[in-house]
């Protein structure tokens, strides 16, 4: 039974952290020109901007955690606005880290991704979404919120277990 154990282990471990093979060309524009069409008609930006509020919420709530501040709460509202709230020193580097870093938590959030998805790391990439998704949930303090964190790290999940190599790469190059 241990070697069963084992063998499950090891190969979770390989589908998380191995590599998955190249997606077509083809694929990465087409992921490009919906990542395009999530953005620029207003309707459908009001819904997808959701994510980059996440991602700057997060990136205040994380910051504050590492420079030592106590973090109190996130709240995602759905005009995608957001609030995070810290305790600590009023001023210094922990208060202008904290507060610089909810605009670049985005792009860099993006950037990492970028250079996993050029490592050919396309699964990692989804489960390290989903863990940080459930870290932020944790500290979330409304219903949208935490409906909106639970339905982003659900679809990561369930992509990355559920669907083929291509269907991965795809979510992952728009998400990125």
């Amino acid at each position: 039974m241990a070697s069963i154990d084992s063998a499950s282990i090891a190969d979770l471990w390989d589908r998380v952290f191995g590599t998955q093979p190249a997606p077509a060309e083809w694929l990465v524009v087409v992921t490009a020109v919906v990542a395009l069409a999530a953005v620029a008609p207003r309707p459908l930006w009001r819904l997808s901007r959701n994510a980059i509020t996440i991602a700057h919420e997060g990136g205040h709530g994380l910051i504050a955690l590492v420079t030592g501040r106590r973090l109190d709460g996130i709240r995602l509202h759905s005009d995608t606005s957001g609030l995070t709230v810290s305790r600590g020193r009023p001023t210094g580097p922990g208060m202008i880290l904290t507060a610089a870093a909810g605009y670049t938590a985005p792009p860099l959030l993006g950037l990492g991704g970028a250079w996993l998805l050029s490592a050919h790391h396309i699964t990692l990439l989804l489960w390290l979404a989903t863990a940080l998704l459930l870290a932020m949930l944790v500290m979330i303090r409304n219903a949208y919120g935490a409906l909106t964190v639970i339905v982003t790290g659900a679809a990561f999940l369930l992509i990355s277990w559920l669907t083929e190599p291509d269907v991965q790469a795809a979510f992952a190059y728009t998400a990125v």
